[in-house]
């Protein structure tokens, strides 16, 4: 069956009629998270040319028509087969959403972490688009690479992996080919298997040096790290996986990391502390989320200023007392107690 998928990944072309014959109104997942993330109107062909002047690259037909009928999103099919191995699994990868053209969703062609986001702040290979995220949280996309036709012909479809030096993998010669060939991720189904290695690892692996450092401070409440392993356990039991993202769970735990991190170094400024961040829990050690996107950070710090949460000045910032109540309070549920 894999063979067949394949083959079929392969052959399927773009015809005259852009997916003639393939049922997209059953193709996407229309969730709260999705619509307010991805899913933009219709571009009109003014937009569509103004993307393409941005991006430098014509984008393809099928892509296209297939963002007026849906304008990026979540879609229900989010395993391609491969015939290499990448940082996701032996036989295939897997994609998170497929970005619109446009610029005001996050998830979008030259939104807050669209192609040029992730060529110019993430490293990728500036051959294309990158059109794809992907569970990774930054750590590897699909793109469309133009290397072979040049930036007005019809690009392959790609993989490239950060974990793994920027590896490339062909995946499809055109993108209505890489849709046709994505399937159910119940197809590769370890997703259990999965979720209770996560599961393992927020109850029991050690925490990074930085994160032991920061709960053996904490006095105003009891069992810090049993509280960060409830909450991460909450996480990954409500997801699949263990990662951060735009959730309220994740919010939590941002607020949470900064709480910790900036009562033990109170005069850290935003770069300090987003430079101090992946030591904390994302690349820390053993308890790990294993990647995370500087996005979701900016976003989250940008909100709590907003919102008067986070003040200070360009030399130091700190959550008010209001800010850090409000946390403690929330944390209680986990196990906190919050000291009277």
């Amino acid at each position: 069956m894999e063979k067949n998928l394949l083959e079929q990944s392969s052959k399927n072309g773009a015809g005259k009629v852009p997916f003639e014959g393939f049922d997209l109104t059953n193709f996407w997942k229309d969730s709260d998270y999705a619509l307010k993330n991805y899913v933009s109107e219709p571009p009109t062909d003014e937009l569509i040319a103004s993307i393409e002047q941005e991006l430098g690259y014509k984008l393809p037909a099928s892509y296209i028509a297939m963002m007026k009928l849906h304008n990026g999103g979540l879609p229900i099919n989010t395993r391609f087969p491969t015939e290499e191995a990448t940082s996701w699994a032996e036989d295939h990868i897997a994609i998170t959403g497929i970005m619109g053209i446009g610029c005001k969703k996050y998830y979008s062609l030259c939104g807050g972490v669209g192609s040029q986001f992730m060529i110019e702040e993430w490293g990728y290979p500036d051959i294309g688009v990158v059109i794809c995220d992907c569970p990774s949280a930054g750590h590897d996309v699909v793109m469309l690479d133009y290397r072979k036709c040049g930036r007005n012909g019809e690009p392959e479809v790609i993989h490239v992996d950060q974990e793994c030096d920027y590896e490339i993998t062909f995946l499809a010669e055109n993108f209505e080919a890489f849709i046709r060939g994505l399937v159910h991720e119940d197809f590769y189904d370890t997703s259990e298997e999965d979720m209770q290695e996560d599961l393992r690892k927020v109850a029991h692996e050690e925490f990074s040096p930085l994160l032991s450092e920061l709960c053996a401070r904490v006095t105003e409440v009891d069992n810090m790290e049993e509280i960060i392993r409830a909450i991460c356990t909450r996480i990954v039991e409500e997801k699949g996986y263990f990662a951060f993202h735009a959730d309220e769970l994740s919010t939590l735990m941002y607020d949470l990391q900064f709480w910790l991190y900036t009562k033990s170094y109170p005069d850290t400024n935003r770069q300090q502390y987003l430079n101090a961040y992946e030591k904390i829990i994302a690349f820390g050690g053993s308890f790990s989320t294993g990647g995370y996107a500087l996005g979701f950070i900016s976003d989250w710090m940008d909100d709590r200023i907003r919102q008067g949460m986070i003040v200070g000045t360009n030399d130091a910032l700190a959550f008010t007392d209001t800010a850090i109540e409000q946390l403690l309070e929330k944390i209680k549920v986990y196990g906190g107690r919050a000291d009277e």
